[in-house]
């Protein structure tokens, strides 16, 4: 299960209001289970269908990442036409089998839920995510 704390599933949220249409796109780090720091990203597809992540930003955020000593807890993208749940072309491209892809639909806009992945060989397979504070 993945503990999130109430701050950063509201900051994905807000970021996936503020792109829409587009999707956005970003990165959760910490140290193991614990995100310590969300990183928007650049969707430079511009799409509501689609994200990629800026290869410059990208290079700069894994940079930081790896000196503050953290790993990538999750990568989160939101899906503004559907539910939150991976697509094909998502399946497809997903590179970090060891990451949580997270997903934040927008087609309930007062309460969007909030679903994290394991995405592994097109095995697609979902893990419970508890959103509060830290106790």
């Amino acid at each position: 299960m993945l503990h999130l704390d109430e701050k950063y599933a509201n900051e994905m949220v807000a970021h996936a209001l503020e792109d829409d249409p587009n999707e956005c796109c970003g990165i959760l780090a910490g140290k193991r289970e614990e995100v310590l720091k969300l990183y928007r990203m650049l969707n430079i597809e511009a799409s509501p269908y689609r994200y990629r992540m800026d290869p410059k930003e990208l290079l700069n955020v894994y940079r930081e990442i790896d000196d503050s000593g953290w790993d990538i807890v999750a990568i989160y993208h939101s899906h503004t036409h559907s539910e939150a749940y991976p697509s094909a072309t998502d399946v497809r491209l997903a590179t970090w089998p060891e990451s949580r892809y997270i997903l934040v639909s927008l087609l309930d806009r007062e309460n969007p839920p909030i679903r994290a992945f394991h995405i592994e060989n097109g095995m697609v397979t979902e893990e419970d995510v508890r959103i509060g504070n830290p106790e």
